[in-house]
């Protein structure tokens, strides 16, 4: 059946039990693609149907939709006509994970991170309105992203505007990990109603079946109902604020759905749709481990397990260290926005459960918090994902910056992270963070200098950035491994021709650079910077003074980043005749594709940077790039003039 369906039009042709057929088959195709490629997995399983009578009941060809995260929208790419390119999930050049304006009409709004949705919807509604226009505008958002201050900001706009639109509330008990906070509770409680209702629906069935009289009953009994209803069920949440609330209603039903979508278009107030569902539904394994499989790489299908066998990775280094200096310092806490897995809290929260507080979706919370517990003695240690970080910036500025308070601040998945795209790249963190004041900036180069960063952050009595990559550290270990002082570079390699300052992961790219450029008789030397601020004056203006050739190579944007700073360097030390190139990623949001697919896009893959470094100094380079006609020579003779300081 599914692959009839070319369009939402084709889905309206379908019974109620064609539709169910054509669930399972989505399901089966799903799993398929996510299993060779990886992506979001449990959430899209649990809105099969969900997704399925949205376009049954509306035309999103002129009614709006916002998914918010964006994560789930698999079942609604297959089914605006994106089915086959499915098969390109995630990949270069391939569709994306998330909704895209630019891949389809009926993407009309991109998402990428949680709470954003209402607000969105809402400016829709609020643009038709003003435009006289008459179309549904809905926000479909999960429990876990209802956590987010944004949302509830929202909720109280919409309900108070009093304006036309409909809220479909995804609720399965998760987001990535369970659920927590007030706010869940409210949810398990309007849960309760699902027995209720179920029996409503039963007893209306039957009342139906009686001749004649049946239909009169049944609506004498609604009446009924509804007064009885404000004695059983206290007046809830949404309602209290503005909005016509229907629900629970069980969100693998596809018939209940469609009824319960269809009389919300007669409402002419804000709705809101309680639907509950299962994640991972239809795939047990993935019922069975929601968070596991909220997001995964490529496994197999039969047994779950990976097809690339984990190593130890940056988070899961973090996660040691941090019970290992909380073994030994009892003001250590440490604080989660939902993310306890991802970053590596795991084993924290069991061997510190007094100690370790997970607040939900809500970055901003979360650091406003850490500054109340570090103003009054404790240390808290927050990780977040770099582009997470984004939605916390005023709290790190006005809470923690500005008093000085000793947060440590962990940049988790900081630089490119490949598949997720543009919404989940961590290209900016550097440049955003080194604008604020009182911030200490560092990026380890390995694992073992990630653990000495933390202990040094610990003692520092400071605020404190520490960011490192998705993944694990370079397989060839470095030699060398200073003790961390406050502010101070490690020169990795001495050398004569060519300064070569990376931070971080780059740092392990410039080693290998530079042994590449020393079999072509070009001597370099190589300095990890290790605090991006404050940086390390003295040993860089020293190695510059030397070789008057310097690169950066860095794994984030190039505005604000390392280079920027080398070359603020080079100009408030008054050094003359000095040539400078960075190497990070360009001004603009970084597609998807995997990291090293974007590293040769963007020209900071290591074969390139080596030829590169030769056309820097003048010379030719060998093999099938020579330099070699005059217009390139002429071109470089003017790309090096406007390098010169």
């Amino acid at each position: 059946m599914l692959e009839n369906i070319n369009s939402p039009k084709d889905l309206k042709k379908l019974s109620i039990l064609e539709e169910q057929k054509l669930a399972e088959e989505i399901r089966k195709y799903i799993l398929e693609i996510v299993s060779k490629n990886g992506g979001h997995l449990a959430s899209n399983l649990g809105v099969v149907e969900l997704t399925l009578a949205l376009h049954n009941v509306f035309d999103f060809e002129k009614d709006k939709i916002v998914w918010d995260v964006g994560h789930q929208t698999y079942v609604h790419k297959i089914l605006t006509g994106r089915r086959e390119a499915l098969k390109t999930l995630r990949t270069l050049n391939g569709i994306a994970g998330f909704p895209k304006t630019n891949e389809s009409k009926y993407d009309c709004f991109n998402t990428g991170h949680s709470s954003t949705s209402i607000s969105a919807a809402l400016g829709m509604a609020r643009a038709r309105d003003l435009k006289q226009e008459n179309y549904s505008v809905l926000a479909v958002i999960g429990d876990g992203a209802m956590t987010g201050g944004m949302a509830l900001e929202a909720l109280n706009d919409v309900g108070y505007s009093k304006t036309k639109m409909t809220i479909i509330l995804n609720d399965n008990e998760m987001s990535i990990s369970p659920n927590i906070g007030g706010l869940n509770m409210l949810l398990s409680k309007l849960r309760t109603k699902k027995m209720y209702t179920r029996s409503n629906v039963i007893m209306k069935k039957r009342i139906n079946q009686i001749p004649v009289v049946g239909k009169p009953i049944v609506k004498m009994v609604q009446i009924v109902k509804r007064s009885i209803k404000q004695l059983i069920i206290p007046k809830m949440f949404f309602e209290d604020i503005g909005f016509t609330y229907l629900g629970p209603v069980d969100g693998h039903n596809l018939e209940e759905l469609q009824s319960i979508l269809t009389l919300s278009k007669q409402i002419d107030n804000p709705v809101l749709i309680h639907v509950l569902t299962k994640k991972g539904k239809g795939y047990e394994i993935a019922e069975k481990n929601p968070d596991k499989f909220h997001a995964t790489g490529p496994f197999y299908i039969e047994t779950g397990k990976s097809r690339k066998e984990k190593g130890k990775d940056y988070s899961k280094v973090f996660g040691d260290k941090i019970i290992k200096l909380a073994e030994k310092n009892e003001k250590i806490v440490a604080i989660t926005a939902s993310m306890k897995d991802g970053t590596g809290l795991t084993a924290f929260s069991k061997a510190f459960p007094s100690r370790f507080f997970d607040i939900g979706i809500a970055e901003q919370h979360a650091l406003g918090m850490a500054a109340g517990m570090a103003i009054d003695g404790m240390i808290p240690i927050v990780p977040i994902y770099s582009s997470f970080y984004q939605r916390a910036y005023d709290q790190v500025i006005h809470d923690i910056a500005l008093q000085n308070l000793p947060v440590i601040m962990c940049v988790d998945r900081a630089g490119v992270v490949g598949a997720d795209g543009e919404t989940h790249q961590g290209t900016f963190d550097m440049a955003f963070f080194r604008l604020v004041p009182n911030l200490t900036i560092m990026a380890p180069k390995d694992f073992k200098e990630l653990e000495d960063m933390l202990e040094f952050a610990v003692n520092l009595k400071k605020p404190v950035v520490i960011r490192y990559p998705r993944g694990g550290e370079d397989k060839q270990p470095f030699e060398k491994h200073e003790g961390i002082e406050e502010g101070k570079a490690e020169i990795l390699k001495e050398g004569k021709d060519i300064s070569i300052v990376t931070i971080g992961k780059t740092v392990s790219k410039g080693i290998k650079i530079a042994k590449k450029l020393q079999n072509i008789n070009i001597d370099a030397e190589v300095i990890n910077v290790r605090f991006l601020k404050p940086l390390d004056i003295k040993t860089l203006t020293e190695s510059i003074e030397k070789t008057k050739q310097v690169i950066t190579i860095e794994d984030g944007t190039i505005m604000n980043g390392l280079g920027t700073a080398i070359k603020e360097c080079i100009i408030d030390n008054h050094m003359e005749d000095v040539k400078i190139k960075a190497y990070a990623y360009p001004d603009e949001f970084i597609r998807h594709g995997s990291v090293d697919e974007l590293e040769k896009i963007y020209y900071l893959d290591e074969e390139y940077i080596v030829e590169d470094i030769q056309r820097f100094m003048g010379l030719r380079t060998n093999g099938e790039n020579q330099m070699t006609t005059e217009t390139d020579k002429q071109e470089n003779k003017q790309e090096e003039e406007s390098l010169m300081v």
